[in-house]
């Protein structure tokens, strides 16, 4: 008796994708017929139909006009022969390779497009030639259905049994939008590079080219220029490939640089929040929906955003002088709701001697000291407590090197020092956070763990940040790369109580009839526990904690209010920042150079903390006055090292200062002590190096007996700088 065959599913799908091919074909059996008898679409409507309206884009109250997106806009129908073959080139390169040798549509593009939209069981594929693209773009909306996508396929046909390539290629480039108000490669050309669209060389043609796909994304002025850099390149190659460009003139083009004109004031206000603004909407609704009509109340307060700009741009100058550091940028925050308040991505937008329109708010940059909070933090949740001990001493921190190799900082070794070079011997967490110690950082990090601590920066907002095996324990120290916008929005999580909102820029989005398209609607995620928010505030303003390296009356302070602050410096000083906080705002500054060229080695409490304090003295003036939450005492049943008392005798009744990891285990710092301490890898390194502090301090120690010194005034007593501030 035979057995039944099985069918396996390699020949089942082989049936479904025959009977899906078959499919395909009928439909494009029965769309010939239909071409057939479909009318002519008039070619010459195209160029002689209405701009769409303009998207108003206003502040926080609806009445201030931000930028009238659209206003006025630009349009110059030439002739093709008027247009240069480096344009021509590039647009079909990138657009539609094949544009000569298709009927107006590719089966083999729609084809795959149906059999991948059927099993993916959606609509989603692309593939439209310019053809397909002059017929989607005037008379057809932008509405994803089945019928529109045969409508199109049917008119693109049509119009190329009616209308020659040259014709139809000539439509395209006077009517395709190249970003605001332009349409038409001879308005963009003119208002980009000053030059009609004759005279577009081969670089510029690739530009203009690569913007076609997301005119507001691709902007030269928006915060995206890199993309569209990288794009252009991506243009260049396309054009190389397809034999439309030699060896030589494709070397020539990608070495060539490009400079756009500076952009059109055009009452434009805030400028860079603008273009972040329109790219947000056209991720959410297409580039189309840009010229619907669309009315757009933002989160901006125009006030603060106007005084903000002015301040960061007379500082910037005196920056650029004082410490070469050309640039500065602002992000102001409402800690409750995550609403931007304020963004500054430069000094001046239209500044075209250091690239103005480059929004560095948006720019991932090294953040330095100011990634410490989080992991303080992190101990603080683990059972730490602010008051807790830790000894900046020299330190070996890598076990491939000796324990005494405490200078030793060549790789694999790692003995990192702070600014100045001085060690301060024993500081709680509140004190060593306040003025900005590297060595009791890296220990704290060491003790919470950097995955762990990499993660929690991440659940606040920080999710450029890669993972552990990149950072090793220079995570601490601002070893990832952060964008201002995010790291301001972190911090705003400290002031709401440990409660994060991700910033945003848009309230209200509102169709040209009116109906309510997208209405703000608050999102709060609790990442840290209140108390530990609370303590965390409290270190951070804590003025006399930051002495000597800061004063009672440096930029940092605000006597009166209650503000929380950090500053960071990159070890390389190409970045400076100040970030802080009022239960009210939070606002953080940047300054720097966009090129990543190193500033005067100095220090963010000078080059960045001035233009942050006089941004957040004018905010206290106009936001509500407001006090953080009392931080919880310290349980006296705690280890005394988790008390402030590092003056703890051994079982002997010796007193000799031992590290965390002697008297705490770092799982479980509230539990008892480890039975043995020098099972940790790290334990005999941080040993030796206090070991080696207290042998040059016998000043502290008086015959055996526990003195009741105050770590703030060992801090201070052991430090011989006012000025420095580390990495």
């Amino acid at each position: 008796m035979k057995r039944p065959r099985r069918i396996s599913w390699r020949h089942a799908s082989i049936a479904i994708i025959l009977i899906l091919i078959g499919i395909a074909f009928i439909a494009v059996g029965a769309l010939l017929v239909a071409v057939a008898l479909a009318p002519v679409p008039d070619i010459s409507s195209f160029a002689n139909r209405q701009v769409n309206q303009s998207t108003k884009i206003y502040d926080r109250t609806g009445q201030v006009l931000l930028y009238d997106y659209n206003r006025d806009a630009k349009r110059e129908v030439v002739p093709l022969t008027a247009i240069s073959p480096n344009a021509i080139q590039a647009t079909i390169a990138i657009e539609d390779s094949s544009f000569y040798e298709h009927g107006g549509i590719r089966l083999t593009s729609i084809i795959r497009a149906m059999l991948i939209d059927a099993l993916g069981g959606a609509l989603a594929q692309g593939g439209s030639t310019i053809t397909q693209q002059v017929v989607k773009n005037t008379l057809l909306t932008n509405q994803k259905s089945i019928v529109r996508k045969i409508h199109e396929w049917m008119l693109a046909i049509k119009l190329e049994q009616v209308y020659s390539k040259n014709q139809i290629l000539e439509a395209y480039l006077n009517n395709i939008p190249y970003g605001g108000t332009l349409y038409g490669i001879e308005a963009a050309s003119e208002t980009y590079f000053g030059i009609p669209a004759k005279d577009l060389s081969v670089a510029e043609s690739a530009y203009l080219a690569a913007m076609i796909q997301a005119p507001s994304y691709y902007s030269p002025y928006g915060p995206n220029r890199a993309a569209l850099d990288a794009r252009e390149n991506l243009v260049l190659d396309r054009m190389h490939t397809l034999g439309f460009i030699s060896d030589a003139t494709y070397t020539a083009a990608k070495a060539e640089k490009v400079s756009f004109a500076p952009a059109g004031h055009n009452a434009i206000i805030a400028p860079h929040f603008v273009f972040y603004i329109l790219n947000q909407l056209q991720q959410l609704y297409g580039p189309q929906a840009l010229v619907s009509g669309l009315k757009v109340t933002t989160t901006l307060d125009a006030d603060l955003q106007v005084k903000a700009e002015s301040i960061l741009n007379s500082y910037a100058l005196t920056n650029e002088k004082n410490f070469k550091a050309s640039n500065d940028a602002l992000v102001a925050i409402d800690p409750a709701t995550g609403q931007i308040l304020s963004m500054v991505g430069s000094r001046n937008f239209f500044d075209t001697t250091i690239d103005g329109q480059y929004n560095a708010a948006l720019a991932l940059r090294q953040p330095g000291s100011t990634m410490k909070p989080f992991i303080y933090s992190l101990a603080l949740m683990n059972g730490y407590t602010r008051d807790t001990v830790v000894f900046d001493t020299p330190t070996q921190f890598s076990t491939a090197c000796k324990p005494s190799d405490l200078t030793n900082n060549t790789a694999p070794c790692y003995a990192p020092t702070d600014y100045d070079n001085t060690f301060r011997g024993p500081m709680t967490f509140e004190t060593a956070l306040a003025q900005s110690i590297n060595i009791p950082a890296i220990k704290t990090l060491y003790l919470v763990g950097i995955t762990n601590a990499i993660n929690l920066a991440k659940s606040f907002g920080l999710s450029s940040l890669g993972d552990a095996a990149q950072y090793g324990l220079t995570i601490v120290l601002g070893g990832g790369e952060v964008r201002l916008l995010d790291l301001t929005g972190a911090y705003a999580a400290f002031a709401d109580d440990g409660v994060k909102n991700t910033p945003t820029g848009l309230l209200e989005v509102d169709d040209a009839q009116g109906n309510v398209l997208y209405q703000y609607a608050p999102q709060p995620s609790r990442v840290l526990p209140a108390n530990i928010a609370r303590d965390m505030s409290a270190m951070l303003s804590d003025a006399p904690a930051r002495v000597p390296e800061y004063s009672l009356n440096s930029p940092l302070s605000f006597p009166g209010y209650d503000v929380a602050v950090k500053t960071g410096t990159t070890d390389d000083t190409k970045d400076a920042w100040v970030v802080g906080y009022t239960p009210s705002i939070a606002i953080g500054v940047w300054a720097g150079n966009n090129d990543d060229s190193p500033m005067v080695k100095s220090i963010a409490g000078f080059i960045a903390a001035p233009m942050w304090h006089d941004v957040m003295a004018y905010a206290l003036s106009k936001y509500p006055k407001a006090y953080f939450g009392e931080p919880d005492p310290i349980p006296t049943t705690v280890p005394p090292m988790l008390q402030g008392n590092w003056r703890v005798p051994d079982a002997q009744g010796i007193i000799m200062p031992h590290s965390l990891l002697y008297w705490t285990n770092k799982n479980d710092p509230q539990g008892p002590a480890p039975a043995n301490p020098a099972v940790d890898p790290q334990f005999a390194y941080w040993e030796y190096g206090i070991a080696s502090w207290y042998a040059s301090h016998p000043d502290l120690f008086s015959g055996g007996a526990m003195l009741p010194v105050p770590l703030s005034v060992t801090s201070a007593a052991t430090t011989t700088s006012t000025t420095s501030e580390p990495y």
